[in-house]
């Protein structure tokens, strides 16, 4: 008889996550995702219901990794909220299965995954794609999202400068006291943004916020927010002078206005990198269009439930 799930809660999982053991992984993951092996990973591009009453929708991102015995599924609700509400924009739960048996392993929450495994892939870009001699960050938005790539950001990377944006000044102000080290508040999107050598837009935005005319060439840019076929974060300027990479084609092409909307050609996803089988073209302007993907979410949770096994000593 199949032990009753295991439910881990999210501040266990913020204790059991860290960048340290995620990245790896991640990385590993996304190289197995554009190898397009069976064996290695089976992710259908993600399937979504509309919300429409509450102009959101239920997002159900399955995963199967039959080599490492991993079957996993994430239930995401996100949301386009009005300015200033109080409503979460997202809300997430990761279901950790047994392949052989069927039966639920673990249920955790899956905000806190969500967060730190997205920030986490947009760091890896910036390893392969952002210049080494990088000195100064923008992050444009100050929700979850912002913190989490701030917290990995600046984990993996010695900036001089960090900067900050957001639609309003309350916002940009409760971020600086939130985050560890001096972060610049600026005034205005174009301030923040001119003369950066790595953007980062995780914004509640469906229309354009960040202008190419305001980027530094050969800049990198991960792109998170605007997950929905009509939603921009990036003007056409951006999308067609920049190379842009994605996490996966089928999502991009499916999911993502910036690069749907703008006509934008994607050079290549972010596993072709890791593989060798594309180029990281440093010396050029970079967009890394992240969608998110099942096997990230796969990936993290195996990491938590085997550390929350380790820490309680189960079989």
């Amino acid at each position: 008889m199949a032990e009753p799930p295991v439910v881990i809660w999210e501040d266990e999982v913020r204790e059991l996550l860290t960048y340290r053991a995620l990245v790896p992984r991640l990385e590993e993951a996304l190289g197995k995702f554009s190898r397009r092996d069976s064996a290695e990973v089976i992710q259908p591009v993600r399937t979504t219901v509309a919300l429409k009453e509450h102009s959101g929708f239920l997002g159900l991102m399955p995963t199967y990794m039959a080599n490492d015995g991993v079957l996993s599924t994430k239930f995401v609700c996100f949301y386009n909220r009005e300015a200033g509400s109080t409503l979460p924009a997202t809300q997430a739960t990761v279901v950790l299965l047994d392949p052989e048996y069927g039966n639920v392993k673990a249920v955790m929450d899956g905000d806190v995954i969500t967060r730190m495994r997205t920030a986490a892939v947009s760091a890896i870009s910036a390893k392969l794609l952002m210049r080494p001699e990088a000195e100064v960050l923008t992050i444009m938005g100050t929700g979850h999202q912002a913190l989490s790539h701030y917290n990995v950001f600046t984990e993996m990377f010695s900036f001089k400068e960090v900067r900050v944006w957001s639609h309003t000044k309350e916002r940009a102000e409760v971020f600086m006291k939130t985050v560890r080290g001096p972060v610049t508040c600026c005034a205005s999107a174009e301030e923040a943004v001119r003369g950066a050598d790595a953007i980062v837009t995780v914004t509640r935005s469906t229309e354009p916020v960040l202008f190419g005319k305001w980027v530094k060439p050969g800049a990198h840019v991960a792109a998170v927010g605007a997950c929905r076929s009509n939603w921009r974060e990036l003007d056409d300027v951006l999308m067609k002078e920049a190379v842009v990479y994605a996490d996966s084609r089928e999502g991009a092409l499916a999911e993502s206005g910036d690069i749907i909307l703008s006509g934008a050609e994607m050079f290549a996803e972010l596993g072709d990198v890791i593989n060798g089988t594309k180029p990281a073209h440093r010396e050029k302007t970079t967009v890394f269009k992240s969608l998110g993907m099942g096997v990230e979410d796969a990936v993290s949770a195996k990491l938590v439930f085997d550390q929350w096994k380790a820490k309680h000593s189960w079989p």
